[in-house]
């Protein structure tokens, strides 16, 4: 999947080898609180978990993952949603998803670190551990999944998508031994986000007391739509700019693109291109920053 400022593009690889390519326009005119800076982060963020999950759903059936015959219980859920059963299914997904990262990045540090706040009475150093933990739970978790082979051939199409915006901020014919030649780390990288996400969460969160865990918890979740919209402003201007600033923010980020994407293949990169070139405006300097 690929989004420019006009169209929005998804290219997958059906089951005889061709390749479905199908691809839509953007509304024209963003709404106020979408381009308002801090809020349009929160805005954005939804936005693409949105996408994402669509197009996660639609990949798999004309990939051909769900030609298998459904199970019993399948087919009483079919029965029960009919043709929005596989909305139904990403909504779910998604939920359950944003609950597990909170549960893994904001319940659990908080509730392990206020176990030694007897100890350790210093709120920032305890914020600072607790960051610690979130950011080792997440790089273990990163791991933990990227040994699996499915998760591995994910990764290797994140790399392709990388290589090939590369190739194309750099001006290069949008060709798979083209877009080979270039980095698959990017400092605008979902990966990057979520670790920023994390340290700027350390700043803010570092003003809530930790007298009550319960109630810094729920600070926490109140607080979290602004680490948010902090945290993409923060991506906005590291990818826009290229100094010894954007870079020191950008390199925990490019680092950690390490553990979320692989070499791609030249059918991967091929896949990537498709996508690309329908996002691609006629203006490319629609197309900044």
């Amino acid at each position: 999947m690929m989004r420019g400022p006009r169209r929005m593009a998804m290219a997958v690889r059906k089951p005889d080898g061709s390749i479905d390519l199908s691809d839509w326009e953007l509304p024209a005119e963003r709404p106020w609180y979408k381009t308002t800076p801090i809020i349009r982060g929160v805005f954005n963020f939804i936005d693409s978990m949105k996408d994402s999950y669509k197009c996660l759903m639609k990949s798999a059936d004309i990939a051909g993952l769900e030609s298998e015959e459904p199970s019993g219980f399948e087919k009483k859920l079919l029965d029960l949603f009919g043709e929005n059963l596989s909305k139904v299914f990403g909504g779910v997904a998604m939920v359950l998803g944003m609950a597990l990262a909170i549960l893994l990045f904001m319940v659990l540090p908080t509730l392990l670190i206020g176990q030694i706040r007897r100890v350790i009475v210093l709120p920032l150093l305890l914020s600072l551990i607790e960051a610690a933990v979130k950011i080792g739970i997440f790089i273990l978790y990163l791991f933990a999944i990227s040994r699996m082979s499915d998760i591995r051939r994910v990764f290797e199409y994140h790399g392709a998508e990388h290589k090939t915006i590369a190739c194309y901020e750099a001006g290069d014919e949008l060709t798979p031994e083209n877009a080979a030649k270039y980095t698959r780390f990017h400092p605008r990288c979902g990966t990057s986000f979520i670790l920023i996400v994390i340290i700027v969460s350390v700043l803010v969160f570092s003003l809530v007391s930790w007298d009550n865990l319960a109630v810094r918890i729920a600070l926490k979740l109140i607080c979290l739509p602004l680490v948010v919209g902090i945290a993409y402003e923060i991506i906005k201007l590291a990818g826009r700019y290229n100094n010894f600033c954007t870079r020191f923010i950008s390199a925990p980020g490019l680092w950690l693109q390490r553990l979320t994407t692989r070499e791609p293949d030249s059918t991967q990169l091929e896949i990537a291109i498709a996508a690309m070139k329908p996002c691609i405006p006629e203006n490319q300097d629609e197309d900044r920053w």
